[in-house]
């Protein structure tokens, strides 16, 4: 198997007043065909941006995106026809990305009618078949987006993402927005669809129990880095980085015998606020609320590299230090 995503040193800027705000600062991940990456961290650390310029709806300030092996950003009109049906993204608020105006089977269909694929009757199977295959009756067709529940909204979403039958599927939030029990049955959905459609899933979630239920493999991202990347299981109960930790000590979950991670010592409580994207701390951006910093922390930016385990960190506690990487790498006027 190939990587069907590939992004190197992928940086997103947005200018906001006087100033500008680094929503990715060189951010490289490479997604395998058909595996499930789970992309986790607080509100503002870039997940959804990431997820967005995945997918092509967004450019990238500098570095490379390979989707297929076409860079979305530069393909030809024929390029980006095929990277559409190669990669279908679902929101999270299924209502704001439907036309309220529009029934179901329009909805849902409209993929198939803009690419031109079989005939209106033919169409029309295809969407009956897709409802069906997400839970919901034929009947809802001939339904408004308003007249089902948010749960439903979430299972119209995903039918009109699988229309053109993707290998790539983005789902960003996809459950945040429902009742928990509701949230199950979309998960449930979710992995069902990928060992029977062979799909590769991107899930970005801030509930870690959503990616321990659905992901092979997950991604910490902080302040628009990646921080901590390698096989799910191993950095949830294993993990290397501080944030990591802070973040699953900051999960309410029950006490496990079988978790590595159980001990005596009182959890990891993060100090302070998130930094300002605008404005981040130079060299490592988690060192104002490290409680494992060092001298040095605030000056060389930490290389995202295999620790003792086999998943990647980018932590000077963990690998010390590199002092060929650059200083204040926060300063927006000069990115790396």
């Amino acid at each position: 198997m190939g990587s069907i995503l590939r992004l190197e040193g992928v940086r997103k800027h947005y200018a906001v007043g006087r100033g500008t705000l680094i929503a990715l600062d060189d951010v490289s991940l490479a997604v395998e065909d058909g595996e499930t990456v789970g992309i986790v961290g607080e509100s503002g650390c870039g997940k959804s941006t990431l997820a967005r310029i995945a997918c092509g709806l967004e450019a990238p300030t500098g570095g490379s995106v390979s989707l297929g092996g076409v860079d979305p950003n530069q393909a030809s009109a024929s390029e980006r026809q095929r990277l559409t049906r190669l990669c279908q993204m679902v929101f999270q608020d299924p209502y704001g990305s439907m036309n309220p105006r529009m029934k179901v089977g329009k909805i849902v269909g409209e993929p198939l009618a803009i690419h031109g694929v079989g005939t209106r009757a033919e169409q029309k199977k295809r969407v009956e078949h897709l409802l069906r295959q997400v839970g919901l009756s034929k009947d809802a067709v001939g339904r408004y987006p308003h007249a089902f529940s948010g749960g439903q909204r979430q299972r119209i979403a995903i039918a009109r993402a699988l229309a053109l039958r993707p290998r790539l599927l983005v789902a960003d939030e996809p459950v945040s927005a429902l009742d928990v029990s509701v949230q199950a049955q979309v998960l449930n959905l979710l992995a069902d669809l990928r060992e029977s459609l062979g799909l590769t899933l991107v899930v970005v979630s801030h509930d870690l129990s959503v990616i321990r239920w659905l992901a092979q493999r997950v991604v910490v991202m902080y302040l628009g880095r990646i921080v901590e990347d390698g096989p799910c299981e191993q950095v949830l109960t294993e993990p290397a980085h501080p944030y990591t930790r802070a973040l699953l000590d900051s999960a309410p979950r029950l006490p496990s015998a079988a978790d590595a991670r159980a001990r005596d010592d009182a959890p990891v409580v993060l100090e302070g606020e998130v930094p300002s994207a605008v404005d981040p701390p130079s060299g490592c951006h988690f060192h104002p609320r490290c409680a494992l910093r060092r001298s040095g922390c605030e000056l060389h930016r930490p290389v995202l590299q295999k620790g003792a385990l086999s998943h990647r960190v980018a932590c000077h506690d963990v690998h010390g230090f590199d002092t060929s990487m650059p200083g204040d790498v926060g300063d927006a006027s000069n990115p790396i």
